[in-house]
């Protein structure tokens, strides 16, 4: 789903709303405003979920951690992304 939707919009930046605390790691979906549901298993404490996050969605594009940037949201749920 997640590749799809990068491969169709080729976006630089990716909004994100993530759901920490989950069973796991998964796209939930890609809402009507392009936010992209992520759910993360990790807790919001000391930027776990955040380094969660940024590992999840490397992994998923096939790209560095590098590459892969929160540009603000880091302590919101809601976060922008830069995809390098």
């Amino acid at each position: 789903m997640l590749k799809t939707f990068i491969r169709q919009n080729n976006p630089d930046y990716l909004r994100v709303k993530i759901l920490p605390k989950s069973p796991k790691n998964e796209v939930v979906d890609i809402l009507d405003d392009d936010t992209i549901k992520i759910r993360i298993q990790a807790v919001p404490e000391k930027g776990k979920a955040n380094k969660e996050l940024v590992k999840f969605l490397s992994k998923e594009l096939d790209l560095p951690k590098e590459n892969v940037q929160i540009i603000s949201g880091k302590n919101d749920p809601l976060k922008l992304i830069k995809i390098v």
